[in-house]
Parts: structure tokens; sequence; C-alpha cells
């Protein structure tokens, strides 16, 4: 008979291992990096998104190269005629769009530069900075939004003629500079794009204020303001209401230019739609031109980690 000891503890049996159910993946988690399949549904969505944005485009092209008697027609033409170079020459010649062309591109040049630069610092202020009453500033900017902008139009125009500035570029420029909703924008992005640490590093290397927004805050905010100067250069371009108030016949932008093709009291309609065409060609430039960057810069600044 054997006898154990009492100084040997009895030996346990191993533990059962855990059976674990397999999970199944959610086909609606995605990681970083991962994209999704779109079915025919989404492409079939896309497809008619895509046609809806392209048609009133499409249209102006086929009533710019056709006569006003077939726009007018019961029976509207769908295909494009042959006149597009006619009536774009009959519209170039009467509403001078030649030096109208060239004003809109520095007045919406202008206003998208010092719109990015003065938006981009007082965006990195409200956001990063500690100064008193950030918070009462903020709110009062915000608050400048809900204001009609026709109410400004009267102190804006006497304010405009006592500087001497009638009729002239500088009176649809200045005014515009800055926007309450780039000041926003941009300070709600570097809130989050634009760490603490990074600035507390720069300042322990000895850069200041100035280096700091050249060197730090210019790079990570750049995917905001290529959103932002492209959402300022179309609505620069496309605005009618000041302009039409601050300039004259002699000195006009494009769109003020456009108005004066349908002042008449029968306007040919394919003239109005040759300078539409006008119009929009430079935007449809610019989008080729920056669209990838564009989309791009909002990728690279949506992705983190």
């Amino acid at each position: 008979m054997t006898m154990t000891s009492p100084t040997q503890a009895p030996q346990a049996l191993p533990p059962k291992p855990e059976r674990r159910t397999p999970q199944r993946r959610s086909r609606f988690r995605m990681g970083a990096g991962q994209q999704t399949k779109g079915g025919p549904f989404a492409y079939a969505a896309l497809i008619v998104v895509g046609i809806g944005s392209l048609l009133p485009l499409y249209w102006t092209l086929v009533a710019a190269s056709r006569t006003q008697d077939e726009v007018l027609a019961s029976t509207p033409p769908f295909l494009p005629g042959g006149r597009l170079f006619d009536n774009l020459r009959t519209a170039w010649e009467q509403a001078n769009l030649g030096k109208a062309i060239v004003n809109s591109i520095v007045v919406s040049a202008s206003i998208t530069a010092a719109t990015l630069f003065f938006c981009t610092l007082a965006g990195y202020a409200f956001a990063k900075m500690r100064f008193r009453g950030r918070g009462w500033l903020m709110t009062a900017v915000i608050a400048t939004l809900t204001i009609p902008p026709q109410l400004s139009v009267v102190p804006l125009f006497m304010m405009m003629s006592d500087l001497g500035w009638g009729g002239q570029l500088e009176s649809v420029i200045f005014p515009t500079l800055v926007s309450a909703f780039g000041v926003f924008f941009m300070r709600q992005y570097l809130i989050e794009a634009l760490p603490y640490e990074l600035i507390e590093a720069a300042k322990i290397d000895g850069a200041n204020n100035l280096r700091i927004v050249v060197s730090v805050v210019l790079p990570v905010a750049r995917p905001a303001m290529m959103v932002l100067g492209m959402l300022t250069f179309v609505q620069a371009w496309n605005d009618f209401f000041w302009p039409y108030l601050a300039l004259n016949q002699q000195n006009p932008t494009l769109q003020v230019a456009l108005g004066q093709l349908s002042a008449s009291y029968t306007p040919d309609q394919s003239i109005v739609m040759a300078g539409a065409l006008i119009s929009t060609l430079p935007l449809l430039v610019v989008f080729v031109l920056f669209g990838k960057k564009i989309v791009g810069g909002i990728m690279s600044g949506a992705v983190k980690g």
C-alpha cells in the first residue's frame, strides 16, 4: 500500500479548452483603408444622379447651338445644332465678355487668396490659441451668418461711395476678403487635425508664431484650404447681386455682363445660353485641373493613423 506524503499536493486536472464559436465578420464593419463594393442598386443610383447633374449643362450646349425659334418650339431639340460658334461670337461681342472674364478672374482669385489667408489665421487662433474673450468672439462671428446680406447693402454701398470705389473692382473685392463661414470651417478642422503637442514641440525648438504658422499650421490645414478655396472661388465667380449694384456696364464681371444679354424686352435665348456656356467653361477647367488634388486632400485629411 502506497502512502502519499502530506507535503505533496495532489495534481490538478488540466482545464478543458474552451470552445469558441467562430464569429462572422460583419459586412458593415470597415477598417482603415478598406472599401466596399457597390451593388447594382448603387451603380444605378449613381448613373441617375450623374445624368441629372449633366442634363442642365447638356441642355445649355443644345440651346447655345440652335436658333431662338428652335429653342422655343413646342418640341424642343435634343441634339446640338450647327450655330454654336456663331452664337458664341455674338454673345462675346454684345456683352463685352472678354473684359468681363478678366474682371471675374481678378475678383475671384483675389477673394479666394484673401479668404484662405485670413480665415486660416483666424481659424488657427480660435482653435489653438488661448486668449480672453475667445468664446464670445467666436459666437459673434457665427452670429453674423444669421444676418441676411440684403440688410448691409445700403450702408456698404454708401461706404464704397465715400471711399471713391464706385464702379471699381475694389468695391467687390474688399467687402468679401474674409468670411464667417471660412473662419468657422477652418476652426473646426484645425481643432481635430492639429494637436497641441505639435505646436508645443515647435515652440521648444525655438519657432515663433510666424514660423509655426508657416511650417506647422499651413501643411496641416492644406486639405481644408483646398476645399474652402474651391467653394470660395465658385461663389465669387457666380456672385451677381452685389457686383450688379457696385459695378457699371463699362466695368462688369461676367455674371453682370450676362445679365445685360437678357435685359432687353425680347432676349434671344440662344445667345443667352451661349453666354452662360462661356461662363461655365472656366469653372470646368478649374475643376479638371485641381479636382483630383482637392479630392486627394479631402481623403488625406479624413484618414488618420
